[in-house]
């Protein structure tokens, strides 16, 4: 192609490219979407409150560099109080990797087998959850299982949350199974309640006090907690629902899988030692790389998380907004890709 046409056929894509942007996309991420790129990270974490997020933290460790601590907008928007990068955040489902890590360490020491079925775990669930006899440990780490999300049942009381594990799963029981075990993957919470439990059952006390053990002490996390109990409030970062005045950070999820809080600073140490093997053994590392993921995105009303490990450039990048609802996820993703260009350019 001719270089006239060349440029003549990039101008038509662009503009392609915005039409669809235009028709297809929510005009506000659109626009964070085809916004020119900025030089810095601190100038695209800034720029993130153009787009009804309230706040936003960004943690960026690369090999060989001190750490960076970006943040912008309000940590506490009713009483201005800035946003901190050093603050506390619920980090959702990202709890899921530091579970995954404590059961291929339970695995290697032979306390747990990934094919034994949760009804030779947890045997009173058996007519209570489809398909019980034939879900495996594996299964349900990979959410290969087959059981429904409970938090997809339409009677979850988001506005009441449940106070402990019980009170969730019964949201989760008694329902048919989204598919044959091992025939599909959907991701649900309820896998990854159940194998707290059953770390729980096996060890004869709280999966949390292993995490803390094995995990968090090992790494000199000293800003990581498994609950929302365990937390001063007042470190903790507001959390904010598009449509929703209130401040949602004493709502208490308390789900294995979903329940742990954390400073971004705290999660990037661990996301680092998850993919660099300094966290687990040799055995571990092979036993967990079969089962899970070694990144996660987070979500809970008011609070939206990503943790990602790029081998490429040897970097982790922490995101926390403590803004959900609306188009704010779509808008918090295209924002961490932006960040992502950015370091990858330096």
């Amino acid at each position: 192609m001719k270089p006239i046409a060349l440029r003549l056929f990039r101008i038509i894509m662009s503009i392609i490219a915005i039409i669809c942007m235009v028709v297809f996309v929510p005009w506000l991420a659109g626009c964070a979407y085809v916004k020119p790129l900025p030089s810095t990270v601190q100038e695209q974490v800034s720029d993130a409150t153009n787009y009804d997020l309230d706040g936003i933290i960004v943690y960026v460790d690369k090999k060989g560099r001190p750490p960076e601590y970006y943040s912008a907008g309000w940590k506490n928007r009713e009483h201005k109080v800035p946003a901190d990068p050093h603050a506390l955040f619920k980090t959702a489902s990202i709890s899921k990797l530091y579970i995954a890590a404590a059961t291929a360490k339970l695995i290697s020491q032979k306390q747990l087998s990934l094919d034994k079925t949760l009804a030779d775990y947890l045997p009173e669930l058996a007519g209570r959850i489809e398909n019980a006899d034939h879900i495996t440990l594996r299964m349900m780490l990979q959410h290969r299982s087959g059981i429904p999300n409970f938090i997809d049942d339409p009677k979850f009381p988001w506005e009441n949350l449940p106070a402990d594990v019980n009170g969730l799963l019964k949201f989760g029981l008694d329902k048919p199974a989204d598919f044959k075990p091992d025939s599909d993957y959907r991701y649900s919470n309820t896998n990854y309640l159940l194998i707290g439990m059953i770390i729980d059952q096996t060890l004869g006390y709280s999966h949390h006090h292993f995490i803390k053990k094995e995990i968090l002490d090992r790494l000199g996390l000293r800003h990581t907690y498994s609950l929302l109990s365990e937390v001063n409030l007042k470190d903790l970062v507001s959390g904010y629902y598009i449509g929703y005045d209130g401040d949602l950070k004493e709502q208490n999820f308390v789900g294995p899988g979903g329940s742990m809080v954390a400073t971004a600073e705290d999660v990037g140490i661990f996301l680092r030692a998850l993919n660099d093997g300094s966290l687990l053994s040799a055995d571990e590392q092979t036993i967990y790389s079969s089962i899970y993921v070694s990144e996660h995105t987070g979500l809970l009303p008011g609070y939206s998380s990503i943790a990602r490990y790029y081998s490429d450039i040897d970097t982790v990048v922490i995101q926390f907004v403590n803004t959900s609802g609306g188009n704010s996820w779509m808008i918090t993703e295209i924002i961490y890709k932006r960040i992502v260009k950015i370091l990858r350019k330096h």
